[in-house]
């Protein structure tokens, strides 16, 4: 059978392989005294709070399983607009709000709205590996700029404008990022958009990691530089909903017609029990009990961080957001007698029983040296795997 040449190059998602090995393993260390704890997900391990389940009950109990619009309920457009502006103080319309099968949607939907065959889009690297395949799957071509920690492992105005050439039509970015849990700076991006404005060029920023945001200098959207930057997000992360396959995404308005054509040809629209579901995301209850999972999770960074640095495990950048950290293992691998992040990942998996994620989905620049863990995971949890690393390499 052949295949196009569009599918073979969409390389494997590693995080996947490795989590298979870890599941296989688990099955065998399952009712030992050290079962199998995976830090290699990034998914929360919060679910979906009572009233955004009881909405969910009732739209299917009452029959609200029908398609909806393509561009998603009324309703929950403007609820997440309202979101918007008690959040973040930005006045974002509902008109321009598109609701999505999951952020992986809304960046394909963009990519395929905006990217043509060729057009070159500048991506930081290290980041998430689907980001770049999107651009790939849409025949462009993903150009991957090398970060350093002193740049937050974020593009900077400077290395965008070095890196533009003639088949450059963008960027896409990040931020807070998978994997390094950083964000870029506010005058930085204001900057990065400026420069890719003056080219006549396409921002394109992920947020959905916006909602863990935990440090007051960051967790502004970029939706208040202007109606020309297009904003992807997701009710998985901070809204702890990512099997129900929600997300959105936020266009200028011209570009709202296009998106709802391909939408509709691509996806009809999404899950209609889960638009309904979240409509109870945001009501004062769920919020709540949103904030103190967030909280929560600032609280295992917190923790988690200062044990991987004093483990040889350096976290060069402290992540503002997200739920991960990304380590420097290239002291702890020698400790183990191993070169690199991939040998150090399935080694602390055979000794350790501790599943993490390589560097190797992540890029090239240097990423073979670094490891990402989640700490989307309880606190106990997180410190019986610094327990077990610190029996094992400390």
């Amino acid at each position: 059978m052949k295949f196009s040449t569009r599918a073979e190059r969409i390389e494997p998602f590693y995080v996947m392989e490795v989590a298979k090995a870890a599941q296989g393993l688990a099955r065998e260390v399952a009712g030992t005294r050290e079962p199998m704890i995976f830090l290699n997900i990034g998914e929360p391990d919060f679910t979906a709070p009572p009233l955004v389940r009881q909405a969910a009950d009732r739209a299917v109990r009452d029959g609200l399983t029908q398609y909806t619009n393509a561009l998603g309920l009324d309703e929950l457009r403007e609820r997440i607009s309202g979101w918007y502006a008690a959040r973040f103080g930005v006045n974002v319309p509902a008109r321009r709000i598109v609701v999505t099968a999951g952020a992986s949607a809304a960046l394909q939907l963009a990519c395929l709205a905006l990217i043509d065959a060729g057009d070159e889009i500048l991506m930081p690297d290290p980041s998430y590996p689907c980001n770049r395949h999107f651009v790939s799957a849409a025949d462009g071509r993903a150009v991957l700029v090398p970060t350093t920690a002193e740049e937050r492992f974020q593009l900077s105005a400077a290395k965008v404008e070095a890196a533009w050439g003639a088949r450059t039509r963008g960027v896409l970015l990040a931020s807070p990022s998978n994997p390094t849990g950083t964000s870029i700076a506010p005058d930085e991006l204001r900057r990065i958009h400026e420069a890719v404005r003056a080219r006549g060029g396409i921002t394109v920023i992920d947020e959905i990691y916006l909602g863990l945001s935990y440090e007051e200098a960051f967790g502004h959207t970029a939706l208040a530089l202007g109606e020309d930057v297009i904003s992807i997000n997701s009710f998985s992360k901070y809204f702890n909903m990512t099997g129900w396959r929600l997300g959105w995404m936020v266009v200028p308005e011209a570009m709202v017609s296009v998106v709802e054509r391909l939408a509709q040809n691509l996806f009809i629209c999404a899950s209609t029990i889960s638009q309904h579901a979240a409509l109870a995301c945001f009501e004062a209850e769920s919020i709540a009990e949103y904030e103190r999972r967030r909280a929560e999770f600032k609280a295992r960074r917190d923790f988690f961080i200062p044990a991987l640095n004093r483990l040889g495990l350096t976290v060069p950048v402290p992540p503002d957001g997200a739920f991960y950290a990304w380590a420097d293992c290239g002291e702890a691998a020698r400790r183990l007698g191993v070169q690199g992040s991939w040998d150090f990942a399935f080694e602390l998996m055979r000794r350790a029983h501790l599943a993490i994620t390589p560097g190797r989905d992540f890029g090239t620049a240097d990423t073979a040296r670094f490891v990402r863990f989640s700490t989307a995971n309880s606190m106990a949890q997180l410190q019986e795997a610094v327990a077990r690393m610190q029996a094992l390499i400390g």
